[in-house]
């Protein structure tokens, strides 16, 4: 459903990855200590001020992504045919990010908090959550493990008057946010697991267009605005197979290919009835953003944690253990 690198944390922090109508302007609100209205208040600039309102509310509440798209093999060659050709569509790909902007209490510090859940659905129907795969390259059906991260932050955010996030794109009617992001983790130094990629290192790219339109952007550039800004978004990632797949990296010529498109919802209650229930359901956590920083984690990581019991079993010991 993440790999982010110092450097490029400005540029990728309206993007992460990776939304409804809003209201108006808050009237000298009271604020409590964690809340973003006073720090995003003194922010000079424009674009950056909206940059922000792409990161989340002003007003400190949640707002969600809403995430749908499909992932499809990427094989060059077709190397992987006829098992797996390049270019099928394996899964829909359904779920949403819940975010909040958050301040250190006492500091000009502001963070990006979020927890992201997102299941690999039947491709022809997306609304069905499949809970096994049949790997068509050795015969053997897995468990399906949805992205499952908790958290997935960015910052902090030294925010002063002169704080900029870097000018938005003037694309006809509406201002873009682009991240084009080449994650890189060493996994087998992180978890002493290589997961099966070469050197136990992950490689991807995560590539983010973010949209608003000029008249929402108007209507939101003053003040401390309330709910979420209206934001859609294109997002594009190249990785590995993923880890309850079961397939090896290092053995295969092939890769996933994710392509998905974001909206914003204002809150959770504005999910679909169908995504709710899954929620509600097998993950409870996911109604709501983190209430404070913590280590973000990845598909990668988040599997380590909850799969492998943090390296109770390798990975390849879980595949062997729940493959059939």
């Amino acid at each position: 459903m993440r790999r982010r690198m110092t450097a490029a944390l400005a540029g990728a922090a309206a993007a992460c990855l990776l939304w409804s109508v809003p209201g108006a302007a808050a009237a000298r609100p009271a604020y409590g200590p964690s809340a973003p209205g006073p720090l995003y208040a003194q922010v000079k600039d424009r674009d950056t001020r909206l940059q922000l309102q792409v990161l989340g509310r002003p007003d400190g509440r949640d707002m969600l992504y809403r995430i749908s798209g499909f992932v499809y093999v990427d094989a060059p060659g077709d190397t992987l045919a006829p098992a797996l050709r390049h270019g099928t569509r394996l899964f829909g790909f359904e779920g949403y990010n819940v975010r909040r902007l958050y301040r250190e209490p006492g500091t000009n510090r502001l963070y990006q908090l979020s927890r992201e859940i997102v299941f690999y659905t039947d491709p022809q129907d997306p609304a069905r959550v499949l809970r096994e795969w049949r790997n068509p390259l050795d015969g053997r059906t897995y468990p399906l493990v949805p992205v499952n991260n908790d958290d997935v932050d960015f910052g902090p955010f030294p925010i002063t008057p002169e704080f900029r996030l870097g000018p938005l794109k003037d694309v006809q009617r509406t201002l873009a946010q682009v991240s084009d992001i080449p994650p890189r983790t060493d996994l087998k130094a992180l978890t002493g697991d290589d997961f099966g990629l070469p050197g136990g290192i992950y490689t991807a790219w995560e590539m983010f267009d973010f949209y608003l339109g000029k008249r929402e952007a108007a209507r939101r550039a003053h003040g401390v605005p309330k709910g979420a800004m209206e934001v859609t978004s294109s997002w594009t990632r190249s990785s590995p197979f993923i880890p309850s797949m079961c397939i090896a990296d290092r053995d295969v010529r092939a890769r996933l290919t994710f392509h998905a498109r974001s909206w914003t919802l204002d809150s959770w209650d504005e999910l679909e009835p169908w995504l709710k229930a899954e929620v509600q359901r097998d993950h409870p956590l996911y109604r709501k953003a983190p209430e404070a920083p913590a280590r973000s984690e990845t598909s990668w990581t988040s599997f380590y944690r909850k799969q492998l019991d943090n390296g109770a079993l390798t990975w390849a010991e879980w595949c062997a253990k729940n493959g059939r």
